[in-house]
């Protein structure tokens, strides 16, 4: 019995939705694999930010399917999916293809995280794993906004649309940093406020 309990548990709360649209986003942003090197480093993160997820959703809808909560995991990913299209085409650097996919992939990069966000909305609570993996997610977008500060002030980089749906990602976080902090950081767990 504790077995099964174990493995009920292994992809309890973590939205495939939003998984796939990671790796959606780390696909269409680096297609430059094939046809561009700026170094070994650089090959090396891009090909292990595509394996880790398509692996991670191999692992939720093929390995671990059964423990997958398909019946939370209901947000409409064809309204995120539409606007980050059009957006692309209309508002990038450039118009070819490979800038077309990677200005999509930072607009896809901006809502990702709603399928998640959406998914505790539903179910009220969140595992305190699944607290913490959003937070390092957020966190990670933190050390974006410092990248960009840095980048600016060193040398005089700015891209508006990295920087704008930076903002809005972060701004997505802001509600859920807050109970993070109120709650998880304090040994509680995350039930959201009716």
């Amino acid at each position: 019995k504790q077995w099964y309990q174990r493995r009920v548990a292994i992809t309890a709360g973590i939205s495939g939705k939003s998984q796939a649209m990671f790796a959606l986003v780390f696909c269409t942003r680096y297609l430059d694999l094939f046809f561009s090197f700026i170094s070994l480093y650089n090959t090396t993160m891009k090909i292990i930010y595509i394996a880790c997820s398509i692996g991670t959703c191999y692992l939720i809808f093929m390995k671990f399917k059964p423990t997958y909560d398909s019946n939370h995991d209901t947000f409409r990913v064809e309204f995120l999916l539409g606007p980050c299209v059009i957006l692309a085409l209309v508002l990038n650097h450039s118009f070819t293809v490979t800038e077309i996919l990677w200005t999509f992939s930072i607009y896809l990069e901006a809502g990702a995280i709603l399928p998640q966000l959406f998914m505790m909305s539903k179910t009220g609570e969140a595992e305190t794993i699944t607290s913490h993996y959003l937070f390092m997610l957020g966190m990670y977008r933190g050390l974006y906004i410092l990248n960009w500060v840095y980048r600016y002030h060193t040398e005089s980089f700015f891209d508006p649309i990295a920087v704008v749906a930076g903002v809005v990602q972060t701004v997505l976080y802001i509600d859920f940093f807050y109970l993070y902090v109120t709650k998880v950081l304090k040994g509680k767990s995350l039930v959201l406020p009716c």
